[in-house]
């Protein structure tokens, strides 16, 4: 991956319902060139794949919570169900495992604290292999969606 490569992501991060000859345009390449290379990232997954950001509020996602969990123990058994677990669950917008302690980080979204209430109470609290569960409460979000560094 070159410098133009990176310019490419950096465009297509910040907008990805650019054309290619809008794209082209950005990064100072004719559209072949710029198409054949957005081929290729897309082939190396390097892209992933392209979405639409929603807002949270307009869906009625306003409540945000962090919750950190550290499991009873640490077997292949425990963490894959576990994991089974936190991916059925629409709410948990974001699952990171982590080194050390706590074990996960989930990022949950609800329409408030009595939905979060509920959904902690009736699946998070209930997770397989779980032993502790922290939550904080997001107050803002100050740097969120960024495109990665080039």
């Amino acid at each position: 991956m070159d410098a133009m490569d990176r310019k490419i992501l950096t465009e297509l991060q910040m907008d990805g319902r650019l054309t290619v000859t809008e794209l082209a345009a950005r990064v100072g390449l004719s559209v072949s060139p710029c198409h054949r290379r957005v081929r290729d990232l897309e082939r190396e997954k390097a892209i992933r794949g392209y979405r639409a950001i929603v807002d949270p509020s307009a869906v009625g996602l306003d409540f945000e919570a962090l919750v950190f969990a550290t499991l009873r123990w640490e077997d292949c058994d425990t963490v894959d169900a576990f994991e089974k677990a936190v991916t059925a669950i629409p709410h948990v917008i974001q699952a990171q495992r982590l080194f050390g302690e706590p074990d996960y980080l989930l990022r949950v979204a609800t329409a408030d604290l009595t939905a979060y209430q509920r959904l902690y109470d009736e699946q998070l609290a209930k997770l397989p292999g779980v032993q502790r569960l922290t939550s904080t409460l997001v107050m803002k979000n100050v740097v969120q969606d960024r495109p990665l560094p080039e």
